[in-house]
Order: structure tokens, then C-alpha cells, then sequence
């Protein structure tokens, strides 16, 4: 493990990047579509020159290849390569069009660049297909912290996932609620890196590892935690009771209820 890399999958518009970097790490950025990346390499071309910065145009898949990534032709960071997410996207009046991407396994991605002390994930659905590939990493050699956008529509899938992080050994979590990131506020003195003075963009995944908002949970109180979540996803999600019956924003409005959305970030436990 390399104390000073993190890795950005999904990085999108490189908002968490930028985060990353100027808390003085640096950082490898795993983006699907070309035209996220050519931004991006523009945006931090001084890093990317100093060699603090690598970008790699790739979509983490099962096998290497050709893809079908759906991009998002509303919201970018919809973007996906799973089809059921296309599908639910275009539910919330969020169409994708098909664009032919190059796959990579993630254990490669592993391999060439090192394992990171921190991995971001959020790739719209296939964000436990990087913590699986964890499994092919040293025990004490694998990342300290992780964090995935977690599932809103399935219980078992959610209870997957932390039955895989358990037996990669990470046993600390936090439940943080991304709907909120942007009234987070970097701690001074810091907790990770260098002390950041900022304000998170929409969208972006916001503090991370010691510096993450709240208390660390085992895996029984994170789930307990979740319970009351999927309550509320149970009425006003991606599947929910209102959402199905087309009242979700006025009655939502009127019961004071969100269809939030939350990262999973997880801790190893120390040997």
C-alpha cells in the first residue's frame, strides 16, 4: 500500500481529484469516457506534468475489451455500464445513449499503478466489482479506506456488501449521506493530508477516511443504520411506493422526505 495515492474511480469532472491533490496526495483517475478525461487533463495539466496525476480512459469491467457504457445524456455522472442503471435513469426522464468504451479488469489497474491508501468508487452499479478485486491483493497490503455509493434498491445487495468487505478485513464503517456533502467542512487541524479550506461541489463524493462524517460502526450497527434508510427508499426510492405511483415530489415535499442517496466508506482493521 502506497501511503500517499488514491485512487479516483469514476472521477468524472475531477472535482474529488482536485480535493485529493491539493490535499498533497497523488492520485490515479479512472474515467470511461475520453471526452471526462481530455477535460480533466486540461484542468490539471501542471500535475499531470509533474507526475503527480495519471489518467487512465477506462471503464472497470469483468473482462478487458470493448464495452457498451451508457452515457448519461442529462446528468454526466449517471454515466454507466450496467443496463438496469440505463434503465432507471430513463425512469427519472434521464435517457442514455450508447457509447463503445474500452474495459479493463480493476486488479490490472492494481497492478500497474499500486495499490492506494484510499479508493474512491462510484461507478453507478459496479462499484462492488473494485472491492472484489481487493481479494487478489495481500491482506496487509490492501487500501485502509474505501468507500462505494451503496445500493438504494436491494437489501441483500446491501448485506453483499458488507459480507465482502468483512471478509477482505474491513470491519470500521461510516454511513455518510451525499445529499449533505456540500455543507461539509474539512477539519482543522487535518486528519488526512494537508488542510484543505473548501467547500464541496454537487456531486462530489466530499471528505474521506478519518475526516469522513460521523461515528465508525460495526458492521451489525451499519446495518441497523440502513434499516431505517430502506424505510424510507421502501416509500420514496428508485422503486419506492410513491415513485411508482408518480405523487413522489408533492407528497415527498409534504411528509418532509428525500430519496437521499449514501456512500458506504469502510476502514481495514489494523493487524
Amino acid at each position: 500500500m502506497q501511503p500517499d495515492l488514491i485512487f479516483d474511480v469514476g472521477m468524472h469532472n475531477g472535482d474529488d481529484t482536485d480535493f485529493y491533490l491539493r490535499k498533497g496526495f497523488r492520485v490515479v483517475g479512472v474515467e470511461a469516457l475520453e471526452s471526462l478525461c481530455s477535460a480533466s487533463a486540461e484542468r490539471f495539466a501542471n500535475e499531470l506534468a509533474r507526475g503527480r496525476l495519471t489518467i487512465v480512459n477506462r471503464a472497470v469491467a469483468r473482462e478487458n475489451g470493448p464495452a457498451t457504457f451508457y452515457a448519461n445524456e442529462r446528468l454526466s455522472i449517471w454515466g454507466t455500464l450496467d443496463p438496469e442503471w440505463a434503465a432507471r435513469n430513463r425512469g427519472h426522464r434521464a435517457p442514455s445513449k450508447e457509447v463503445r468504451v474500452i474495459g479493463v479488469r480493476f486488479e490490472e489497474l492494481l497492478t500497474q499503478h499500486g495499490i492506494p491508501y484510499y479508493l474512491k468508487v462510484d461507478i453507478e452499479g459496479s462499484d462492488l466489482m473494485c472491492v472484489e478485486a481487493l481479494s487478489h491483493v495481500s491482506a496487509h497490503d490492501r487500501p485502509r479506506y474505501v468507500s462505494i455509493e451503496s445500493t438504494k434498491t436491494d437489501w441483500a445487495a446491501l448485506e453483499r456488501e458488507f459480507e465482502v468487505f468483512e471478509r477482505l478485513g474491513y470491519t470500521s464503517f461510516k454511513i455518510v449521506n451525499q445529499h449533505e456533502v456540500e455543507a461539509e467542512i474539512p477539519p482543522d487541524p487535518p486528519r488526512e493530508g494537508t488542510f484543505v479550506a473548501c467547500r464541496f461541489p454537487r456531486d462530489s463524493s466530499g471528505l474521506f477516511g478519518e475526516e469522513a462524517p460521523g461515528p465508525w460502526m460495526t458492521r451489525a450497527e451499519a446495518l441497523r443504520a440502513y434499516r431505517k434508510i430502506f424505510r424510507n427508499y421502501f416509500l420514496i426510492g428508485d422503486r419506492g411506493i410513491l415513485s411508482r405511483t408518480g405523487l413522489t415530489r408533492s407528497l415527498a415535499k409534504r411528509l418532509g422526505l428525500r430519496n437521499d442517496w449514501y456512500d458506504t466508506h469502510a476502514r481495514l482493521a489494523r493487524p
